[in-house]
């Protein structure tokens, strides 16, 4: 029986989402493996998680621009030497667990999981298989720490492998696959049948539009685009989704009920239902976070980008606009005006729709666990 860890760490739940997205695979495809989720700083330092977990949606939510500014110095200089210091001495807590569970090989989904790992095995202390799961559009040197020591790495596409590559890290350790998705995503669904169930038209543009959920995330200018939707369009429908952030689901009701447009806008609070209404959409409107991104994509929808964090998701717009699957609403721009040459130009959606066929990477899950576990 082959076991296996499969770490992650709670800032933003894309790192947990693919880590999910594997185990799931793993379990229901492999017999001989035995798989374990853990939180790997949860594990090795709580009041440490919790503060800086806490630090991070505070500063996603409030001070963006300071979450920028970090991610930006953590690639060098001191404030990286302080995170790899740090994991450095978090890695000796790890090494309990690891001794206990004895892994064949060990996956992580977040750079800490995959430092720690990486410096204990430099220092001979654990033996496992090490494979990195960037869950981003664009690296960040904060995953290539110890790389000598990890076996595989995959990434979201070619420039991401491209990149590593010029840090001189080995090409055939290097997996163009694309990020872990839900099995769900690849399942084809009754369009009808969902329609019905949301009480939706057949003949009308479906918009997905994300909100922000918890977070709220540049909540001013979220209920000013939606507003813009709400008001000046009578040829679409809108699933709006608010998470667990009540005040905003208030405010999308109160703009629903204010242009008299029940009939053809759903607000939900958190689903689970989300590769269903992607598979009767012909649109979304998110922030552009990794996960999010890639379940778009593989459900083949143009995403309009609104709000992204400075840092890793703004990086992400930056390669979604470049590749023709997304058009980032910055902050002087018109979404009426956006909004307008998209409904009204069919040639435009079409065509970003194709680019999403060129990107997506819908077996990624698939084709890193055969390859990991191949050997």
């Amino acid at each position: 029986m082959k076991r296996i860890l499969i770490f992650y760490a709670s800032y933003g739940g894309g790192h947990l989402n693919a880590a999910k997205s594997i185990k799931e695979y793993i379990d229901n495809n492999y017999n001989d493996c035995e798989t374990e989720l853990i939180d790997c700083m949860k594990y090795v330092n709580k009041p440490i998680e919790k503060i800086t977990t806490t630090a991070y949606k505070e500063m996603a939510k409030k001070l963006p621009w300071a979450w920028g500014k970090i991610y930006s110095d953590s690639q060098k200089g001191p404030l990286a030497h302080i995170c790899s210091r740090s994991n450095m001495i978090f890695a000796i807590k790890l090494m309990k667990l690891l001794r206990k569970k004895k892994p064949d090989l060990i996956i992580s989904t977040h750079p800490f999981g995959s430092q720690m790992c990486s410096y204990l095995k430099r220092k001979r202390k654990i033996n496992s298989k090490i494979a990195t799961i960037m869950t981003d559009f664009s690296p960040h040197d904060q995953w290539l720490i110890g790389n000598e020591y990890t076996d595989y790495f995959f990434v979201a596409h070619d420039e991401m492998k491209q990149y590593l590559i010029s840090k001189n890290i080995d090409n055939s350790k290097i997996f163009s696959t694309g990020i872990p998705i839900s099995s769900k995503f690849l399942q084809q669904y009754n369009k009808k049948e969902i329609l019905n169930k949301y009480k939706l038209e057949e003949n009308k543009k479906t918009i997905l539009f994300f909100g922000g959920g918890e977070f709220g995330l540049g909540k001013t200018k979220t209920i000013q685009i939606f507003e813009d939707l709400v008001q000046n369009f009578d040829n679409i429908q809108i699933i709006a989704i608010a998470g667990k952030n009540e005040k905003m689901k208030a405010q999308f009701e109160s703009i629903v009920e204010k242009f008299q447009k029940r009939n053809s806008i759903k607000i939900l609070e958190y689903t689970n239902e989300v590769p269903e209404l992607m598979s009767i959409s012909d649109l979304v409107v998110s922030k552009p976070g990794g996960l999010t991104t890639s379940e778009s994509l593989a459900s083949n929808l143009p995403m309009i980008i609104i709000n992204p964090i400075p840092g890793q998701e703004e990086e992400n717009a930056e390669f979604l606009e470049k590749n023709g699957t997304g058009i980032w609403i910055r902050k002087n721009d018109s979404a009426n005006e956006i909004f307008k040459n998209l409904f009204y130009n069919n040639e435009k959606l079409e065509s970003m729709k194709n680019n999403t066929e060129l990107l997506a990477k819908k077996f990624a899950t698939e084709n890193i666990c055969k390859i990991i576990l191949s050997n």
